[in-house]
């Protein structure tokens, strides 16, 4: 018969020495996701421990004696230890100090501008300790209490606010018209004096239509790739903007100036994107089309001409890579070249490029603003590197991986052909590493892929180098791709910087290929490095066809935000919808690759490359 707490048993005769207290849960500061807060009711234990993946049980020290009659005054102690600290963790949630909150992902500081990552945990005045569900969430716009229980209304309104479309009819009084564009034509069109297609034809969009920017319910901030706003991952929807043509439009087609202009670097696709906006202007009924040459620059320098454009003069320019128009980094001031839009009486400007470019687009629309100008500025987002907020791609991105494969496939047999053989790739990405990783996935020939997000060490047990030599003795080659913004922190920097007022990086490639070289003749171990750096070939071409129809949508739509008297927008994909998001919300920092997203956890299962650091 088992003894209850309130009986006493007389203890029996042992030989077990006294149990000593159990030490206190501590809490570990690591890398992986944040600690989790909970309600009173919930009786997990908050702190981490030194092995993420077993759960927090506290354990005595010496197991205790199953028979009644071994209970001793010292184990009588524990039980009494172990119910308090059971009590304890049911009313404040936690048996110490919360440690310090770690973003899950970028999105979660830049997409919401605040989350429970960077929450503030608040503390009771009298015991010091931490109060239940007493959290509260900063922003730049708002303050959320999450205990307020209309948190998500406040969130909502504030959100709304955020993502609202900047419009021309903010500053100018303006009566919409019945649209020119559509898609049902007849031999012998009908139409009133306006020329408005007499039709009943649905293809147009609705102005209150949203598209959802998250569709998973997370249950939990440790989930991997988690995106929560509060401590529970509560379901709140983020709703922007749905792309598309509208019933009315705020310009005359026939008395519109259009300009496109094409800036920063090359990228596959920018003559698709041209292209189709030609095309869609002249739907509408627009005249009057020119191209701005080789960038912002084609604004203010003397003898660059603005280009006539026309359906007959870009008919095939998709056909080939580059830009139709030129394009150039840098330009002149702000003022400048919106007294250049000015003087040419330019009433629709669209601007294809990238993180830099769309600040540009940014400024000028604001300038326009100030001035009081009837001009819409919309941006379609252009990089390979994938690195814009919020959207899912970027045109040129799925050509760009593509022919980094080619690349990695020219190594890999470079490798696998000679006697250990070490293949390494070199690839685009100045903030972000989503082509290495992408390609590395694609290819599946990748051994170690090296991401800037996710730092490493070249030499030292846990090193690549070590791990190299490992490959060697086991496959007999390897293949290592790596991003060229990767490793930073281990060259010297030169802190110069281009047009742009990008930094421009030191080589990791070469700095890596030199020292694999080092490294294998020092130990003794021959080893035959194949570098290949297609930087310039992955952008210089034309685009392929998951490229083409994104360009052809972006392009399509940009001209519809436009006739919608949308300003300070870019017309991109989030969610697998076609979307008008203002450029404010996508130009405050580059999209990185989250080092907890399933995506990178794939790239590491494919690669079976351990920690480097």
């Amino acid at each position: 018969m088992c003894c209850s707490p309130a009986s006493l048993c007389p203890p029996g005769p042992t030989t077990t020495p006294p149990l000593r207290r159990p030490p206190r849960a501590r809490c570990v500061e690591g890398r992986g996701a944040a600690s989790e807060y909970h309600s009173a009711a919930t009786t997990r234990s908050l702190c981490s421990t030194p092995f993420p993946h077993r759960s927090p049980v506290l354990r005595p020290r010496r197991r205790i004696p199953a028979s009644p009659s071994l209970l001793d005054d010292n184990h009588f102690e524990l039980v009494h230890i172990l119910i308090k600290m059971a009590v304890s963790l049911k009313s404040s949630g936690s048996f110490c100090s919360t440690p310090p909150q770690w973003l899950h992902s970028t999105r979660d500081r830049i997409l919401y501008g605040y989350s429970h990552s960077n929450a503030k945990e608040c503390t009771c005045k009298k015991t010091k300790r931490p109060a239940p569900l007493c959290v509260k969430a900063t922003s730049t716009k708002v303050e959320l209490d999450f205990n307020d229980p209309s948190w998500k209304q406040k969130f909502q309104e504030d959100w709304d606010k955020r993502f609202n479309l900047p419009r021309i009819t903010d500053i100018y009084d303006l009566k919409p018209r019945p649209t020119t564009f559509s898609l049902k034509k007849n031999r012998s069109p009908a139409g009133d004096e306006n020329g408005t297609p007499m039709d009943k034809w649905n293809g147009y969009v609705n102005s209150d239509d949203r598209a959802l920017l998250k569709v998973i319910k997370y249950s939990s901030p440790k989930s991997a790739g988690a995106e929560c706003i509060d401590p529970d991952c509560s379901w709140v929807e983020q709703r922007v903007h749905r792309a598309g043509p509208r019933k009315e439009i705020y310009y005359e087609p026939e008395e519109v100036k259009a300009a496109i202009v094409t800036c920063g670097g090359l990228c596959p696709g920018l003559n698709d994107v041209i292209r189709q906006i030609v095309f869609t202007l002249e739907t509408y009924g627009v005249k009057n089309i020119v191209g701005i040459p080789f960038g912002y620059r084609g604004f203010f320098e003397k003898g660059l001409k603005e280009m006539p454009l026309s359906r007959h003069l870009v008919e095939n320019i998709n056909l080939a890579g580059g830009s139709f128009l030129g394009v150039s980094r840098g330009g002149a001031k702000t003022s400048e070249i919106v007294d250049s839009i000015q003087a040419r009486r330019i009433d629709m400007l669209f601007v294809l490029g990238g993180n830099g470019t769309h600040a540009g687009a940014n400024a000028i629309h604001e300038e326009c603003r100030k001035r009081k100008l009837k001009v819409s500025v919309v941006a379609v987002p252009k990089t390979i590197d994938n690195d814009i907020l919020l959207m899912d791609k970027t045109f040129g991105f799925d050509t760009a991986v593509e022919e980094a494969q080619r690349a990695i496939n020219s190594a890999y047999i470079e490798a696998r052909s000679a006697y250990h053989g070490i293949g390494l790739v070199k690839l685009m990405g100045r903030s972000s590493g989503f082509i290495a990783m992408h390609a590395s996935l694609s290819s599946g020939q990748v051994d170690v892929c090296l991401i800037p997000e996710v730092p490493f060490t070249l030499d030292g047990e846990y090193g690549v180098l070590r791990h190299l030599e490992h490959l060697l003795k086991t496959k007999g080659f390897c293949v290592v791709c790596v991003a060229e913004a990767a490793g930073q922190e281990l060259l010297q920097k030169s802190g110069a910087t281009d047009a742009s007022g990008n930094v421009i990086l030191s080589d990791i490639g070469v700095h890596m290929q030199q020292k694999i070289k080092m490294h294998f003749k020092d130990i003794g171990v021959p080893a035959d490095v194949k570098y290949i750096d297609p930087t310039y070939m992955v952008r210089a071409c034309r685009a392929n066809a998951s490229d083409a129809i994104l360009c052809t949508v972006l392009g399509q739509n940009a001209v519809h935000g436009a006739f919608a008297g949308f300003s300070g927008i870019t017309s991109c994909i989030c969610n697998t919808h076609y979307v008008y998001l203002p450029i404010t919300e996508v130009i405050t920092v580059p999209k990185r690759v989250n080092p907890n997203s399933r995506m990178w956890h794939r790239c590491l299962t494919s690669t079976g490359q351990p920690d480097f650091h």
